[in-house]
């Protein structure tokens, strides 16, 4: 589906270059690990072909999705290498995911059973991830039921309808410096591993890091890490690169022009509610996105734009498709504003030119900045730059979101 705002109203601007400059950085912080770069929810509002694409040509060893359908749609897309899918529901049918080579992921012997019919049914070897639940109390299996289901992956790999080629699980807390759930979970997924090769199976791929365990915790990296939001260049939590030792640039910037400017009076209210009121002349600049874009509604009257160098902030509360902000120049007049409708503002960005990043606005609207950027919906247009052989920048529309 194409965006439904002009790409010169507003946009999502990827920069695939810090795309790959980040993935091949991590790569080299964790060798000799393998690396999954995960693409689920369009890629972290990223676009999920386009990110796909370029992970391929950073070198990124596999990649992973949450759901069938974002599996399917890289196969259709003409991605052939690996891929892993691990969150299905109970009615899901999985013969096109096996069909298509993709690796799935399993925590119950009903999943294994599911598997290994289709298998049958498409006449493919079903290649399967085995998920322990080792303390996040979220997705896999308990400790009790582990070997039971290692015994039936025995029994399905000798009927040679599945191949057990990995163990893994999540980390609940990796984003924490000093976190004793780390070492916890880390001894339950060693003792997983042990009770698999007990039962007979022989998988060669162990992962439990996340991109915070990946940068900060070593151990955890074991055959192959799963690199996520640290890939669009934002850190699982402030501090975690500078700890790491490496330099990740943010992959988005959120821009649009200015579609209104007005000057208003003293004790003007702004926006529904009035929930705020200028105290003496202003300028007001309206930008045309709001929480129906996926701008939090809660940036109202806290977060702040880039605008000529400084920062303008919100007034009032944010609207489905727009928001108001302060045009604070000491240049400005409010009874003749001198600021053009068409200039520009950004959201969030690298931070290059004063601009707020996407961490700067997961702190105004308590939350993370995996939210910020997941969340930009599909009306939005997503520009995609990428340097020439030539080393220049071009810049290619897509419809991502």
């Amino acid at each position: 589906m194409s965006p439904y705002i002009d790409p010169s109203t507003a946009s999502a601007v990827i920069d695939l270059d810090a795309f790959a400059a980040n993935i091949e950085t991590l790569r080299a912080h964790v060798a000799p690990a393998a690396v999954m770069v995960v693409v689920k929810a369009d890629a972290y509002g990223h676009g999920l072909l386009e990110c796909a694409r370029a992970a391929r040509d950073a070198g990124a060893d596999w990649l992973g999705v949450a759901t069938p359908g974002e599996a399917l749609a890289l196969r259709a897309a003409g991605d052939r290498g690996l891929l892993l899918a691990w969150l299905y529901g109970p009615q899901e049918d999985l013969t096109p995911l096996l069909a298509a080579e993709v690796d799935v992921s399993a925590q119950s012997v009903d999943q294994l059973d599911r598997i290994a019919a289709g298998a049958r049914a498409v006449g493919r070897r079903a290649r399967v991830h085995l998920k322990i639940d080792t303390g996040l109390s979220r997705n896999g299996a308990t400790a009790a039921e582990w070997p039971a289901i290692c015994a039936g992956a025995r029994c399905a790999e000798q009927a040679g309808v599945v191949e057990v080629v990995g163990v893994w699980s999540h980390l609940a807390s990796a984003d924490e410096p000093g976190a004793v759930s780390v070492g916890a979970q880390q001894e339950a997924f060693e003792n997983a591993y042990r009770v698999a090769l007990q039962a007979g199976l022989q998988p060669a791929i162990r992962h439990l890091a996340n991109s915070a365990g990946a940068m900060i915790w070593p151990e955890t990296r074991y055959d192959l890490v799963r690199l996520g939001i640290a890939t669009y260049g934002i850190e699982p939590d402030a501090g975690i690169a500078d700890l790491a030792g490496i330099s990740l640039r943010p992959v988005m910037r959120l821009r649009a022009q200015l579609v209104n400017v007005k000057a208003v009076a003293t004790g003007a209210g702004v926006s529904y509610g009035h929930t705020w009121h200028a105290p003496a002349p202003a300028t007001l600049g309206l930008v045309p996105l709001g929480y129906g874009d996926g701008i939090p509604r809660r940036a109202g009257n806290r977060a702040e734009v880039g605008w000529r160098g400084r920062r303008a902030p919100i007034r009032g509360r944010v609207c489905m498709d727009q928001f108001v902000v302060e045009l604070v120049d000491r240049q400005l007049s409010a009874a003749s504003p001198v600021v053009e409708v068409g200039e520009e503002v950004t959201l969030f960005g690298p931070g290059d030119h004063g601009e707020p990043t996407a961490a700067e606005w997961a702190g105004w609207c308590d939350t993370i900045g995996y939210e910020i950027v997941t969340r930009i919906g599909s009306r939005v247009p997503r520009v995609y730059l990428r340097r020439s052989a030539s080393g220049d920048s071009a810049a290619a529309e897509g419809e991502g979101g």
